[in-house]
C-alpha cells in the first residue's frame, strides 16, 4: 500500500471543494466539520423566517393584543418594534458574519471579551440562550396545542378543552417534531421550502381572502386610534390603575415575541454554505421581510374586524378564528384556520432545530453534560440535544395546569431571554470594539456599528423590564407573570453556579482561538499564534520604551 497523501491547502484544493473555505473557517475556531454542510442562503433565511413566522405570533397572541392596548397600540407598536428589532439583527449580524458557529450568542460573547472575562460571559450567555430557545419552542408548540382544540369547538360546541388535554395534544406535537429532527435531517430542506411557501404565499392568499370577502371594513381610525384595556379581571384595568402608557409599552410583547428566532440563521451556520455571508444576511433579511409581511398580516385583521365586542369576547376563544367566521363563515373559517395550524406546525419544528444546535454546541463547549454532544452518523442529526430541547420544552409548559397566564409568561420568557442573549455579545462588541473590529468578516457596519450596538442594547434592556411587569389586576398567583421568576432563577443559577464551581473547569471555547480571533491569526497555521504574540510584545516594549530614548 503506497502512502497516503496529505490533504492540500485550501488554495490548492479543486474548486468543487464548494465547503473548502467554510471548514477552513471552522477549524480556526477549533472545532471540526460535524453537521452536513448543505443549506444555502435561501435555506439559512428560510428556518428563520419560518420561526419568526409572523402568522404564528400574531394569532397565538392577538387575544392578548386586542386586550392589551387594542388595536392602536398593536399596529403602531408593531412598527416601533419592527424598527428596534431590525437594529438588533443588523448588530447580530455583524457579529455572525465574523463568527459563524453553530454556538451563536454564547460564543461570540467568548470571542468578543476580553481573556478575562471571556469564559464567564460565555456561560451567562449561554444559558440565558438556551432558556429563550426553550421558552420559544413551548411557545410556539404550546400555542399551536391550543389552537387545534379551538378549531374543534367551531362544530362542537358543545366540547371543552381541559388543561390536561391542551398538554396532551402539546407532547405529541413536540414528539412529531422531535422524530422529524431526529431521523429526518434530510427532510429539512423540503420542508423548509414547504415553510416559505405556506409562510409567504399561503398567508398572503389568507389575507387577500379576508380583506375580499369582509362584509366591511373599519376606519383607519379604528385600527390607528382605538385603545382598549381588558386587563381588568374585576372592571378596573392597568390604564386606570397605572396609566395608559404602562398599558402600551406591555402590549407591545405580541410584536417583540413575534420577531424573535432570527438567531437561528447563526445557529445553522455550520451546515451552511458561505457561511460568513449568507448566516448574516439570512438574520437582517428574516426580520426586515417579516417586519413588512407581519405589518400586511396585522393589517388585514384589523381592518376586518366586523364586531369589535363579539371578537374581544368571541365563544371560540380566539379572536382570529372569530374574524374568519364573521367573514368567511365557519366552513371557510376552518379551512382558513387549518392552513395557519400547518404554518405553526413548521414554526415549531424549525425551532426545535435552532434549539437542538445551540445545545449541541454549548455541550462541545462544556456549558451542559457532553452527553449532548454527539452527532448520529447515520442521520447526521444531534438527536440527544432534539430530546433534550423537547424534554425541556414539555416541562417549561406544566405550569400551564394552574395557570391560566402561563401561556402569556412562556411569551414573555422566551422574548427576554433570547434577547439579553442578542444583547450581551453586542454590549460586549460595543465596549471592547477595537478587539471587535480585528476580527470582522464581509458584512462590516463600519463607523455605524457603535452607534446601532448602543440603540439595540438600550432597547433590549428596556424591554427586558417591561416584559417583566404584570399584565392581569389584580396581582393574584393565578394571574402573576412569572416571568421574573424564571429569569430570576435563570440569573442566579449562571451567576451562582459560576461563583460556586463552573469557574474551576468551564473555560468556553479554546483561549487560543479566542486571542487568535482578537489578534487576527489564523490559527490552522503553525506558529502564527506565537509569533504574533511575540510582535505585540515587541510592540508594547517599544511603546514603553519610547520616552526613555527621548
Amino acid at each position: 500500500m503506497g502512502v497516503q497523501e496529505s490533504e492540500p491547502p485550501a488554495e490548492h484544493r479543486p474548486p468543487n471543494s464548494e465547503n473548502a473555505l467554510d471548514e477552513d473557517r471552522l477549524a480556526q475556531f477549533g472545532y471540526k466539520q460535524e453537521l452536513k454542510r448543505d443549506w444555502g442562503l435561501a435555506h439559512n433565511f428560510g428556518v428563520s423566517f419560518s420561526i419568526i413566522s409572523v402568522i404564528t405570533g400574531i394569532t397565538t397572541l392577538f387575544s392578548y393584543g386586542l386586550n392589551t392596548g387594542g388595536p392602536a397600540v398593536m399596529s403602531i407598536g408593531w412598527i416601533v418594534v419592527s424598527f428596534f428589532t431590525i437594529l438588533i439583527a443588523i448588530s447580530m449580524a455583524e457579529i455572525v458574519s465574523a463568527i459563524p458557529t453553530s454556538g451563536g450568542p454564547y460564543f461570540w460573547s467568548a470571542m468578543l471579551a476580553p481573556p478575562r472575562w471571556s469564559a464567564f460571559m460565555a456561560w451567562t450567555t449561554g444559558w440565558f440562550n438556551l432558556l429563550g430557545q426553550v421558552a420559544v419552542t413551548t411557545g410556539i408548540s404550546f400555542g399551536l396545542a391550543g389552537l387545534i382544540p379551538t378549531a374543534i369547538t367551531v362544530k362542537n360546541p358543545d366540547f371543552v378543552p381541559t388543561p390536561r388535554v391542551t398538554i396532551g395534544i402539546y407532547a405529541a406535537i413536540l414528539i412529531s417534531h422531535a422524530i422529524v429532527n431526529s431521523f429526518g435531517v434530510h427532510l429539512l430542506r423540503y420542508l423548509n421550502n414547504v415553510s416559505i411557501v405556506l409562510h409567504s404565499a399561503g398567508i398572503t392568499a389568507i389575507c387577500i381572502a379576508v380583506l375580499a370577502k369582509a362584509p366591511t371594513h373599519q376606519p383607519a381610525s379604528f385600527v390607528f386610534q382605538t385603545f382598549n384595556d381588558g386587563t381588568g379581571l374585576e372592571g378596573v384595568g392597568w390604564s386606570i390603575r397605572a396609566s395608559p402608557a404602562y398599558i402600551a409599552v406591555c402590549g407591545c410583547l405580541m410584536s417583540q415575541y413575534t420577531l424573535t428566532g432570527f438567531d437561528a440563521s447563526a445557529h445553522l451556520s455550520e451546515e451552511t454554505r458561505k457561511a460568513s455571508w449568507s448566516a448574516p444576511i439570512g438574520v437582517v433579511s428574516s426580520v426586515g421581510f417579516s417586519a413588512l409581511f407581519g405589518f400586511f398580516v396585522l393589517m388585514a385583521f384589523l381592518f376586518s374586524i366586523q364586531d369589535f365586542p363579539t371578537t374581544l369576547s368571541s365563544p371560540y376563544g380566539n379572536p382570529v378564528l372569530q374574524i374568519f367566521v364573521d367573514v368567511l363563515g365557519e366552513d371557510g373559517a376552518l379551512v382558513l384556520f387549518s392552513l395557519i395550524m400547518v404554518c405553526v406546525w413548521h414554526c415549531g419544528l424549525f425551532s426545535m432545530t435552532s434549539n437542538s444546535r445551540m445545545m449541541f454546541a454549548f455541550a462541545r463547549d462544556g456549558g451542559i453534560h457532553p452527553f449532548f454532544h454527539k452527532v448520529d452518523q447515520r442521520f447526521k442529526s444531534p438527536i440527544r440535544a432534539v430530546w433534550l430541547a423537547a424534554t425541556l420544552s414539555f416541562i417549561l409548559a406544566l405550569p400551564s395546569l394552574g395557570s391560566s397566564v402561563a401561556f402569556a409568561a412562556a411569551t414573555s420568557i422566551a422574548t427576554i431571554g433570547l434577547y439579553i442573549s442578542y444583547g450581551l455579545p453586542i454590549a460586549i462588541g460595543l465596549i471592547w470594539h477595537e478587539s471587535f473590529t480585528a476580527m470582522k468578516g464581509p458584512f462590516n457596519l463600519g463607523a455605524f456599528s457603535r452607534p446601532i450596538a448602543f440603540v439595540a442594547c438600550a432597547w433590549i434592556c428596556f424591554i427586558t423590564v417591561v416584559f417583566c411587569l404584570p399584565t392581569a389586576n389584580p396581582v393574584t398567583s393565578q394571574t402573576l407573570n412569572y416571568t421574573i421568576v424564571a429569569v430570576g432563577i435563570i440569573t442566579i443559577f449562571a451567576i451562582g453556579s459560576w461563583v460556586l464551581w463552573a469557574k474551576r473547569w468551564f473555560t468556553g471555547p479554546a483561549t487560543e482561538v479566542a486571542e487568535a480571533m482578537r489578534l487576527g491569526v489564523d490559527i490552522t497555521e503553525p506558529g502564527a499564534l506565537e509569533e504574533r504574540e511575540k510582535e505585540e510584545t515587541r510592540r508594547a516594549m517599544a511603546r514603553t520604551a519610547e520616552p526613555v530614548s527621548e
